[in-house]
């Protein structure tokens, strides 16, 4: 996608001008989550990942942050220096044509503005942001602080030209927040919320029972992005269950390393 434009004579302040090629990947990538069939996402690690997924015929890009930053060396969990994460998104989103969206899991302490303006110059039009608390004591960030938070970078993005796509992540299944028996009206009491604070999806990750992804799906009241395993069946299934979008995580990754290792074994055994 486009990058930010350069205006040296603007007055201190003032968001710099985006391209109208953002904007317009922002509107492509919105509207393919309210399509007829779900959006679906193998993630993305760096820019001969993006192309091949592409080349395939998938209509945007997401990146995996556990991928991306495990390929620049860092653990997943905001571990990794926020400049070294925005270079290598850019790298991606300069290597295809179509819309990327970006996982910045918690957003790497920046600010709203500061983080949207990031993304932008690194040619993103959308964004997961998770409400997992890696800088605090408590498993996830209070609500009306992500709420907040994702309110005021909804309207960042807006304030420089792009209506930014926010995934916005529920981890109240992935930190095991409460009772298990509690676990599904939480996640919907969030994801309401944060739907309502203008995030275009919310992504509960789980894809452990049916039961579980249809009461999210049935209640949320927007589209629902669920994690798949890299298996056919399982995209049938959620398909089948009404999620809107479906992605991947690190999976496919974690599936060419095992292809990876097993063909340096070989290797290494046939010169024994």
């Amino acid at each position: 996608m486009g990058d930010i434009a350069t205006d040296t004579g603007r007055p201190a302040g003032r968001p710099r001008p985006v391209t109208s090629e953002l904007a317009l990947g922002a509107g492509r990538l919105r509207d393919l989550h309210h399509a007829d069939r779900p959006l679906v996402l193998p993630n993305a690690w760096d820019a001969a990942s993006a192309r091949a997924i592409e080349r395939a015929g998938f209509p945007a890009v997401a990146t995996s942050s556990a991928a991306m930053v495990g390929s620049l060396g860092y653990r997943d969990g905001s571990c990794a220096p926020a400049p070294e994460v925005f270079d290598a998104v850019a790298r991606i989103a300069r290597s295809v044509r179509v819309p990327v969206t970006a996982d910045l899991e918690d957003g790497y302490g920046l600010s709203p503005d500061e983080l949207v303006a990031r993304a932008l110059s690194a040619g993103v039009v959308g964004c997961n942001l998770e409400d997992s608390d890696h800088r605090g004591g408590a498993p996830l960030i209070p609500l009306e602080d992500q709420v907040s938070r994702l309110a005021a970078t909804k309207e960042a993005g807006r304030q420089r030209g792009v209506d930014l796509v926010l995934n916005a992540r529920v981890d109240v299944f992935v930190r095991a927040v409460g009772a298990p028996g509690d676990r599904v009206g939480e996640a919907l009491r969030r994801c309401r919320a944060y739907l309502e604070a203008g995030a275009e999806c919310v992504y509960p990750i789980t894809a452990s029972d049916d039961d579980t992804v249809a009461a999210l799906v049935e209640g949320a009241g927007g589209p629902v992005n669920v994690m798949a395993t890299p298996d056919p069946a399982d995209v049938a299934r959620l398909a089948r269950l009404g999620v809107a979008r479906i992605s991947f995580g690190s999976g496919v990754a974690r599936v060419l390393d095992r292809r990876l290792a097993g063909l340096l074994d070989d290797l290494r055994m046939a010169a024994t």
